[in-house]
Parts: structure tokens; sequence; C-alpha cells
């Protein structure tokens, strides 16, 4: 398999088989990301994707999990999605799940009909990254998109059937917009509905517009302490049926997981020890994208 540049992928895809459908992001403009600025966004051919399965097939025997990659791989013409998915489907009959990230702006082009044409064809999961569900922070972090039609954009994979798991960055709004990220992402979950939400912390890179924003004082970060009291106060906001809560990332200071709401007493639980953690400020020494 020909893989061009980084590779990145949920934390729930670390034993898949990836192939780089896409290379790139078609955003590529957040202020935080620092993921893709080696790439110029295009789509491999699909004869291309489908050599790559076949070296995979031939390279493993079972196969449980594909994830579909670079960045916002579902913005390919759902025609060559539908060829793909295909091809998969009949060459890994094993397969349980294949995944993908979709941007908003990607699942808005589909029509609800497309989205569950992929589904019945073995699109089980999109990951959708929110980030905030402020509209101020989505603003300045350059989303590219609004907070109306992201929740748009998440109602329309849930009622295609298909799997929808949401990103929020911790943080991300820095000290100034703290309280303002924590309600709003509550709201936006609550609105949405997903099945999972994966929480990450937000790591600053050198060479991104919001390490520029640090280094100027425009942006305050959050200290650890201040990161959980954050994350306490959303998911103490969280409303939803059946969503599985996690923060596994190696971002995160402390993890938690859980399926709200019935376990939403045992995750305020995991942040109320995290905050009683004597070495919670070294924890900086180990987190990474």
């Amino acid at each position: 398999m020909k893989y061009e540049g980084s590779l990145y992928r949920p934390p729930s895809e670390a034993y898949s088989l990836i192939v780089q459908a896409t290379i790139g992001c078609t955003h590529n403009k957040c202020t935080f990301c620092s993921m893709y600025k080696d790439k110029i966004f295009r789509i491999r051919s699909t004869h291309e994707i489908i050599e790559d399965f076949q070296i995979g097939r031939e390279r493993y025997k079972y196969v449980k999990r594909i994830f579909i990659a670079d960045g916002d791989a579902l913005a390919i013409k759902t025609g060559e999605l539908i060829k793909i998915l295909s091809f998969i489907r009949e060459r890994f009959p094993e397969c349980e799940r294949v995944g993908i990230y979709g941007s908003p702006k990607a699942i808005l082009s589909k029509t609800s009909q497309e989205l569950e044409q992929l589904k019945s064809l073995g699109l089980g999961i999109i990951y959708l990254g929110v980030e905030s569900g402020s509209e101020k922070i989505l603003r300045n972090i350059n989303k590219g998109v609004t907070r109306e039609e992201m929740i748009q954009a998440g109602k329309k994979v849930v009622k295609s059937g298909i799997k929808l798991s949401v990103t929020l960055i911790s943080g991300i709004g820095g000290k100034e917009n703290s309280l303002d990220h924590s309600l709003e992402s509550a709201k936006i979950i609550n609105e949405i509905n997903p099945n999972y939400v994966g929480l990450l912390t937000l790591i600053v890179e050198e060479g991104t517009p919001l390490y520029e924003d640090v280094q100027t004082g425009r942006f305050q970060l959050l200290s650890p302490r201040e990161i959980l009291l954050e994350t306490k106060e959303m998911v103490e906001n969280i409303d939803v049926d059946n969503c599985i809560f996690r923060s596994n990332h190696a971002s995160n200071y402390v993890s938690l997981k859980g399926t709200l709401p019935q376990d939403k007493d045992l995750i305020l639980s995991q942040i109320a020890e995290g905050l009683e953690l004597s070495n919670l400020e070294e924890k900086d020494l180990f987190r990474r994208l």
C-alpha cells in the first residue's frame, strides 16, 4: 500500500486496515491544526484506491475494520465511493465496519438517499470534527462552517442510520471562552445526539496560527485543572440518549469513559479523581497528538 505523508486516524481505528483515498483535507485552514499542512488536497483515482485494497487483501487474511483516509474522504463523489465500498464488500466479507472522516460540507453535499445507499454498502461510521458548539469559537478557529451547518450535518448522518462519532476539543476556546465552549458544546451534542463523543485536549503546535496567538498573548491556554473543570461543566450539561463518551486520546490529561446518560455520575467521579491528582501538571510532558 502506498501512503503519502503522515497518516492520521481516530483512536478507535488503531487496528484497522487504512487506505488513503484522499490526500490531505478539503478545508485545511483551521487555526489549531497542523495535520495536513504538507499536503495539497486531491482525490486519488478509484483504480489506485482499489489497487491498495487488493494489496491489503493479499497481505492480511482477516480484516475486522477498514478506515478510508485522509481527512474528509467523504468528499469523494458518491458514485466512486459506491465502487470502493462494493469492492470492500466483495473482497473483505469478514469486515465488520468501514469508517471515514466527513466534514460538515461533505456530509451536507450528499443527499439522504446517497448516505443511506453508502450505509447499505457497509459504511458504518462517519467521524465529524465538531471541535466546539460555540459559534464564536468556530469563527475564531476558522472552521469554515456555522454552528447550524454543523448541527444539520450531524443530524443528517444520524438519520441515515450510519453511526456518528463527533470530536470536541477541550481548551479550544482559551480562558476567555471556556464557559461558552463547555455549555455550547453540551448543547450541540444534545441537538445532534450522536452515537459517540470523542474528547481531545488542545495541543498547540508550532507553525499554526493559534501558536502565534499564544506567543503574542492573544490566546491564553487553560491549565490542566481548568481543562478538567471545563470538561466537568460540559458533561454535567449533556443530555443525550445512549451515547458512548470517551477521552482516551493521547492528548488528554485523564482518560474518561462511559455511556451517557447512565454513566454520567461515573464520568463525573472520574473527573473528580483527576482533579485530586498531585501530578496533573506533569502529564503535559506525555501528551501528544
